[in-house]
């Protein structure tokens, strides 16, 4: 993507200009709002690639506006939190943020997460690389290519893109144990500073889309003190 086109959400005007003219001289196209009813009218002006999301802000907050967000787009969303408020991130984390970085942050490191962030979005392959195939589980179908995930009924189900790139390596390395460092290392690498508890976070979401009772899952099984195993056959189409 050479101009993703990002939506900066945050009431403080320096963080909001000096970040907004960061991104601008990094080839980013950049729209502003310093509120959710300034945001809903930006996402309805235009298509948004990535959303940066303070925590803090007047009339409805950042987590809630990730968590309403969430329920009809898969948009990705930074998370801008206060330093040394871990309980944030993870709660952040839980509502649907592909990501997170405390304030004060280096702008490099954020204009590298949002990369990082849209690389997993767009999930191109590799060049020379064969594109990815559908797979099947359980009912279910997967298009890592297209981004795309249909229920046993054929209905699409929304995921993000943290969360949809977890559920195609559970099924690329199907009935087998991983690790959580592992599911770290196939998802997001290890450029970033991911919370290990992350990926129980993302886990816990993906159970809630796929899963017939969530609280006795049957895809997606805890391996006590060691990580996860995704238990269906998996096909490749």
């Amino acid at each position: 993507m050479q101009s993703p086109h990002v939506l900066i959400v945050e009431d403080d005007p320096e963080i909001r200009t000096m970040v907004s003219r960061f991104l601008a001289k990094h080839s980013c196209r950049v729209t502003v709002a310093n509120d959710s009813q300034s945001m809903a009218r930006s996402l309805e002006a235009a298509r948004i690639d990535l959303i940066i999301l303070d925590i803090m802000l007047p009339g409805e907050d950042g987590l809630s506006i990730c968590r309403r967000l969430r329920a009809t787009s898969a948009i990705p969303i930074i998370m801008l939190t206060a330093a040394g408020d871990p309980v944030a991130r993870v709660v952040g984390l839980e509502m649907g943020a592909d990501d997170y970085i405390a304030k004060p942050f280096d702008p490099h490191e954020l204009l590298a997460r949002i990369r990082a962030v849209l690389r997993r979005a767009a999930a191109l392959p590799a060049a020379g690389q064969k594109p990815p195939r559908p797979m099947s589980f359980a009912g279910w179908r997967i298009d890592p290519l297209n981004r795309d995930l249909r229920n046993p009924h054929g209905a699409r189900v929304v995921l993000t893109g943290a969360e949809f790139d977890l559920l195609v390596a559970f099924c690329q390395h199907a009935q087998r144990t991983l690790t959580r460092d592992q599911l770290l290392d196939l998802t997001q690498g290890r450029g970033t500073e991911a919370l290990n508890r992350s990926v129980d976070i993302l886990v816990s979401r993906i159970r809630a889309k796929i899963e017939r009772d969530p609280r006795d899952p049957a895809l997606i099984k805890t391996v006590r003190s060691t990580g996860y195993i995704f238990t269906p056959l998996v096909e490749v189409q």
